[in-house]
């Protein structure tokens, strides 16, 4: 039987939000005007019982399937698809406050010369400008405010965030494994996360607002 990709029921809203994130991934590289996608992620940090076997000439390395549970912490992702950037932070949790100090970041470290940074993000209620406006004085929350132009993907969208593919490659590539502690997993992103920028990694996307028009035409008023 053949499979359908199911979507709930949305409205025009989706339908807007959609085609503002399209049309956004449509435009060429602009270092004035980059676009960078953010996410986060939760992550489990989890230690061995026993400790494992390591590897040898000829053997494999051993570990115990029993494991303890050492906690939970917070993965920031920002990634430019079209730079081949990227940065992650491991924090303790995602309020407001951290999302406002990763968006400090964004704008006085990783791009100080841009005019304005387009942000495609979610719909979480922690991703707000007003979260500038709870964790900095008035003057240096507008400041930033006006140097971020917020993109939000629909409700049921979060597919349209090109963070969730970085993610995606970052849980592959170096997070299938046990990792007990926030240093150890600082310590293996750093290496990941600078191996990609070396190699300016880019992320090509290919469903565009005429694809979305002829695919999801049952979106659309007829």
């Amino acid at each position: 039987m053949k499979k359908e990709w199911c979507i709930p029921k949305v409205g025009a809203e989706f339908v807007w939000r959609m085609e503002d994130v399209l049309d956004l991934y449509a435009e060429p590289l602009d270092s004035k005007k980059p676009v960078v996608c953010f996410d986060e992620r939760p992550c489990q940090l989890m230690g061995d019982v026993v400790a494992p076997v390591p590897t040898k000439p000829a053997r494999v390395r051993k570990q115990d399937y029993e494991y303890k549970r050492k906690g939970n912490c917070n993965l920031f992702v920002m990634v430019e698809p079209l730079g081949g950037w990227r940065n992650v932070e491991v924090t303790d949790r995602r309020t407001s406050i951290d999302f406002a100090h990763q968006m400090k970041a964004l704008v006085d470290e990783h791009y100080p010369r841009a005019e304005v940074i387009r942000i495609v993000l979610d719909n979480l209620s922690s991703h707000t400008p007003a979260a500038l406006h709870q964790a900095f004085p008035p003057e240096g929350a507008r400041r930033l405010t006006r140097k971020l132009e917020f993109h939000y993907t629909p409700k049921h969208g979060s597919w349209l965030n090109m963070a969730e593919i970085e993610i995606s490659v970052l849980a592959r590539q170096c997070l299938r494994r046990r990792i007990a502690d926030k240093d150890t997993l600082r310590q293996e992103i750093a290496p990941w996360q600078a191996n990609r920028n070396r190699q300016q990694a880019t992320i090509q996307w290919n469903f565009s607002t005429a694809d979305a028009r002829t695919k999801l035409n049952r979106l659309y008023p007829s």
